[in-house]
């Protein structure tokens, strides 16, 4: 099944990510902290725990750091009490936006997100009015090389919903959101010999929306904006930007 080539936007995002370190930071405790607060502090029992504990050592968080927001989470710390919410807009020629947060003062971050979308040139919409452009999943991108048809067999014999072939040669396989069905096909290709590139469980726009130029600029820079700001945890979109 051939698909829109992700590979170039994918690194492209994943550049800016790494230039955010300190804020990756940041997100991740709040992550680990919720996760902790909603299914316990046990990562072999809370697979959302387990996922948020994964990403932080992927980026090479102190062990210290990830048992503090785990006790945090569990009551054996004192901690700030995060909320989470989402915010849905649109960005240049009417491209999807959905900005999922972590608070403790939704008057402060509703604020912060509407002045992030109407700064450049976006705007904020009422709840479910972007949604059904996405799709809630789990994806997890394979770097070009990696055999189409291995691939194939390991993701759907593990319980995989989709293999997308995209024009680069990178290899996108979409699972259920469900934690524990997502990191059972991630470990199944892990032991066939594929190290996924990027693994996450997203919201993946159902369309695309392709922008260039002085258009492709302000897009960037909403969000830009959004990610910049403390109480965001993801920012989702359908549209698609030049390197």
């Amino acid at each position: 099944m051939a698909g829109h080539s992700k590979w170039a936007n994918i690194q492209h995002r994943k550049g800016r990510q790494d230039a955010k370190r300190g804020k990756i930071f940041t997100k991740l405790i709040k992550e680990i902290t919720v996760a902790a607060k909603m299914g316990g502090g046990d990562p072999d029992m809370n697979p959302r725990l387990r996922l948020a504990i994964d990403k932080a050592k992927a980026e090479s968080m102190p062990k210290d750091n990830i048992d503090n927001a785990i006790k945090r989470g569990t009551g054996q710390l004192e901690g700030v009490s995060y909320e989470e919410v989402r915010y849905e807009g649109y960005g240049i020629g009417g491209a999807a936006v959905m900005v999922d947060c972590l608070t403790d003062n939704k008057t402060r971050t509703v604020a912060d997100v509407r002045h992030a979308f109407s700064k450049h040139g976006g705007n904020m919409g009422t709840d479910g009015c972007v949604a059904f452009q996405f799709k809630h999943c789990g994806q997890i991108v394979l770097e070009p090389g990696a055999s189409e048809d291995a691939v194939m067999e390991a993701a759907l014999e593990a319980g995989a919903e989709d293999v997308i072939s995209n024009e680069d040669g990178s290899i996108e396989v979409v699972t259920s959101p469900d934690p524990r069905e997502f990191e059972t096909v991630k470990e199944a290709l892990e032991k066939a010999g594929f190290k996924p590139a990027l693994a996450e469980i997203t919201m993946k726009p159902e369309s695309e929306t392709e922008l260039a130029g002085d258009d492709a600029v302000k897009m960037q820079k909403i969000l830009d904006a959004l990610e910049s700001l403390d109480d965001v945890q993801e920012v989702y979109t359908n549209a698609v930007l030049p390197d």
